[in-house]
């Protein structure tokens, strides 16, 4: 029975509208905007935090007039250590309902994981407050995915499941949330290592609808993290987002209803495309490669582990590609210390295995360089990636719930100029110290590159 449920529940189909490719489309460089939160310390050891994504995602709420489409994977306000945090969990909620009692005809729906109610061991107070204000919220259906850690999931699916995971718990909040107190039961489901990873709003602004794609969480214990977003104008690719969206509402319980959006043509030299969990994964390895002698890949990442990812850009190297990549250290997480699993072992590998592909760390301090995000500078166009994709096993083969964005621009644009700024200004410390020398996070364990590599095998890990 264990054996069967564990191959049935790693290859059954995948729910309907998920691994989704959209349209690819012409969109107006005006109507495309890069956003970036950064924090870091200058030259005086003062922290600088430089914010723009949820200035964005609020400012999209306060304009939408007809429907309000998140799906946030972070929602919630606990967090175990002592520092000051921007209360992003708390104004989205107070943003969401302001917005609801101004224009009770207006559709929300805000799908979430089920992280943020621990496995339902309880409803957090920010989901109650929404579903007394009318607001539909989703948890998603995680047992509808796949199972990327089936050894447990398949003892977990025969043995465990069928006892649920509510009622009053006496275990420790495992997240550091000091006013919860959990079930075994739901500690149980947590191992079964998945999640709805996404990060997307769409909201409909006057003819135009807003979509941002993002890394960011509206999560107060990731309020000081680096991250990145898209923010694009355009109707025909939000009714993509859209219709991803809907069917994970669907088979989550929850609904979505149909938008009909007037469709305006562009005629532009940049594209935009909208591509979830395995989607992502098939676009990026054929894109890194084309690459060719010459062309550069600059790549910015938290978590950077995937064996078909790595291969690549090992490759790459091969045939002269000039590859740079900024990776977060793996030392922070929620005030509590990481071990620097999967990053430092990956990065070992990839300077052993090459000869001239460079690598530098994100200079955390406390905070996470949860960006992702991918810049490909081929000869004729830059393609860039961002969203909410790690680059892991789980993130990227049909397993979590991931969405990005992909922007072709056929010739040197304001907005690619911006990307390659940006990334340029991280790499090179122009004007603080961001990133630190390889040497700086090295770590030849051989035990943990062991670890590594059969946590991303099985699944049985965090990252």
């Amino acid at each position: 029975i264990w054996l069967i449920t564990a191959f049935h529940h790693t290859h059954k189909p995948l729910p309907e509208g998920t691994s989704f490719e959209g349209q690819i489309h012409e969109i107006s460089e005006e109507n495309i905007e890069f956003l970036h939160d950064l924090t870091y310390n200058d030259e005086s050891g003062e922290k600088i935090v430089e914010q723009e994504i949820f200035e964005n995602v609020f400012q999209a709420v306060d304009q939408a007039e007809h429907f309000i489409i998140l799906d946030m994977f972070l929602f919630n306000t606990g967090y175990p250590g002592k520092e000051k945090l921007i209360p992003l969990t708390t104004t989205l909620k107070e943003k969401l309902i302001q917005k609801k009692k101004q224009n009770p005809d207006i559709e929300i729906v805000f799908i979430t994981d089920e992280i943020n109610n621990f496995y339902g061991s309880y409803t957090s107070d920010e989901i109650k407050e929404l579903k007394e204000n009318n607001i539909q919220v989703v948890i998603t259906d995680l047992t509808k995915l796949r199972d990327s850690n089936p050894w447990y999931s398949s003892i977990w699916r025969t043995y465990f499941q069928w006892f649920g995971t509510s009622c009053s718990g006496f275990l420790k909040h495992p997240l550091g949330n000091p006013d919860k107190e959990v079930t075994l039961r739901s500690y149980l489901k947590l191992l079964n290592t998945k999640a709805n990873h996404r990060k997307v709003l769409v909201a409909d602004s006057g003819n135009t609808t807003i979509s941002i794609v993002t890394s960011a969480n509206p999560h107060d214990g990731s309020s000081m993290h680096s991250n990145t977003a898209l923010l694009i104008k355009d109707n025909s690719l939000a009714l993509d987002i859209i219709s991803s969206e809907k069917a994970v509402a669907e088979f989550s319980g929850g609904t979505i209803s149909s938008f009909s959006l007037p469709h305006k043509e562009s005629n532009s030299e940049i594209t935009a495309q909208f591509l979830t969990e395995g989607k992502i994964k098939e676009n990026i390895l054929e894109d890194i490669n084309s690459m060719q002698e010459n062309e550069e890949i600059n790549l910015a990442m938290f978590y950077l582990s995937d064996r078909d990812i790595i291969k690549s850009l090992i490759e790459a190297d091969e045939r002269g590609v000039k590859v740079k990549i900024i990776l977060d250290p793996n030392k922070d997480a929620f005030a509590r210390e990481k071990s620097g699993i999967p990053n430092r072992q990956v990065a070992l590998e990839l300077l052993e295995k090459t000869q001239n592909l460079e690598l530098r760390w994100f200079d955390t301090n406390g905070e996470q360089f949860h960006t992702k995000i991918l810049i490909l500078k081929k000869k004729d166009k830059t393609i860039i990636y961002t969203g909410s994709a790690n680059y892991t096993r789980r993130n990227l083969a049909d397993l979590n719930l991931e969405s990005i964005i992909k922007l072709v621009s056929q010739e040197s644009t304001e907005l690619s100029t911006e990307v390659i700024e940006y990334f340029n200004r991280i790499w090179t410390n122009e004007d603080a110290e961001f990133t630190l020398d390889f040497q700086e996070y090295k770590d030849t364990s051989k035990i943990k590159i062991l670890k590594y590599r059969l946590q991303e095998w099985s699944g049985f890990s965090s990252f």
